[in-house]
């Protein structure tokens, strides 16, 4: 019958070069009309024909086209009614882009990079791709086939690669009615890359075609921690919940295998309510960012108060430093510099204060005990400028205004002490007369 249907005549064919050319429609024209008639009649088919038991695995590996068969079986399965959102879909084989083209014939781009593949894997990938869209399951099947084995073979370490050439050679087994087959590859998806959406949702979908309700309503409940926007999913878990009920009664929920926990790194959208876990790095980002504004507040009060300063406005930058305190309490820095700025205003009973605040953060910083001495010397508290002094240089000997303020307030103490001594009232004595 083929040779009948699709038999060229070669009426015009003239010479070696045009029989050749002849032949090759010929040869051509054959393998389109096999590809588009394999259909198997009833009850011969492995696993996709309409005699087919549920829960029955396909054959391993397609050889060649099937089209017709693979529609029966989608159309058969439970598992594929709803919808998932838009742009997205389980049967659309991961990594394949917009150029691979539905149509057959259509111009598509077989050496576009794919991963770390290499060339010769990626350009089998492509085809698989190309293949699957145009419908030709079994020979999609074997040419991401290829690429796993050629995977293997090159030793090639690349888990997320593995994982999509895994989880796209599993849609063409559940596209062919082998169940069995398509677990196992989303299984092994899996292991590579734990929680990726479309292995878990083809895996869910091969459960419920071998009656496996309780794996399945498992996998899909773990597709919707992962994406909650799914609705296949949301369409499944209410469809299977009513299947086990019946099934195993209203302890149903106890014979449930462990549902896993998804992190949250690997959730794709969360429109329920927010767990502890999201609560708790929303917190942890808010506080971050109220770091984040206030250290940047502090860093231009600090700048002001600095500017203000040079301009000799002493006042004002003693208003920019208290601003800056009360973001951070424990920056030895501004005490010191609000201690300047008092001792220009003559507050020194205040920049004793600071300074004294500066050397409980800070124990040896010279700038903290020069400018409580010098704060000493306003108060005329010349005992205690000199020793501040002199533990500013026992810090540092190369400071020369210590040096020459230790003089100053030295001499000044000796005056004050000599001052003191003539000021002492003597008795007065009796006149004799």
């Amino acid at each position: 019958q083929f040779k009948i249907t699709i038999c060229y005549s070669s009426q015009s064919a003239q010479g070696t070069g045009r029989e050749r050319e002849s032949m090759s429609v010929r040869v051509c024209g054959l393998r389109a009309a096999m590809g588009n008639s394999q259909k198997k009649a009833p009850g011969h088919g492995e696993g996709g024909g309409p005699h087919s038991q549920p829960g029955t695995p396909g054959h391993k590996r397609s050889h060649g086209n099937n089209t017709a068969n693979s529609k029966e079986v989608q159309g058969k399965s439970p598992a594929v009614n709803g919808t998932l959102p838009a742009g997205k879909s389980q049967d659309e084989p991961q990594g394949s882009g917009p150029a691979h083209s539905g149509t057959t014939g259509a111009s598509c781009n077989l050496d576009a990079p794919c991963g770390a593949l290499p060339p010769p894997l990626a350009r089998l990938k492509n085809e698989g791709n190309m293949l699957f869209k145009n419908g030709q399951f079994g020979d999609a099947l074997e040419k991401y086939t290829q690429a796993i084995d050629g995977c293997i073979e090159a030793g090639i370490d690349s888990p997320e690669d593995l994982c999509i050439l895994y989880s796209n050679r599993a849609a063409c087994y559940l596209k062919d009615g082998s169940s069995a087959d398509c677990i196992q590859d989303c299984t092994r998806a899996l292991e590579l890359r734990p929680f990726s959406l479309k292995p878990l949702l083809r895996r869910a979908m091969a459960y419920e075609t071998l009656e496996r309700y309780s794996k399945a309503y498992a996998d899909y409940k773990t597709v919707l921690q992962i994406d909650i926007s799914v609705q296949a999913a949301h369409d499944s878990v209410h469809r299977i919940t009513k299947m086990l009920i019946e099934q195993d009664g209203p302890d149903w929920r106890e014979k449930l295998p462990e549902i896993p926990k998804v992190p949250l790194s690997a959730q794709q959208h969360r429109k329920d309510e927010p767990s502890a876990e999201v609560l708790q790095a929303r917190a942890a980002r808010a506080e971050q960012e109220k770091a984040r504004k206030a250290e940047a507040r502090f860093t231009l009060l600090k700048q002001e108060g600095n500017d203000a300063v040079k301009n000799g406005q002493f006042q004002g930058a003693v208003d920019k430093y208290s601003e800056c305190l009360a973001i951070k309490p424990n920056e030895c820095a501004i005490y010191t510099n609000r201690a300047l700025c008092y001792l220009k205003l003559e507050g020194f009973a205040e920049a004793k204060q600071d300074c004294d605040s500066a050397l409980q953060i800070e124990p040896n910083n010279k700038k903290a005990f020069y400018r409580r001495a010098l704060a000493h010397k306003g108060l005329k508290d010349y005992l205690s400028a000199s020793t501040d002094l002199q533990e500013v240089l026992q810090l540092d000997l190369n400071v020369q205004e210590a040096e020459q303020e230790l003089e100053t307030v030295t001499s000044l103490l000796r005056e004050s002490l000599l001052a003191n001594s003539q000021g002492e009232v003597s008795l007065p004595t009796r006149d004799k007369n």
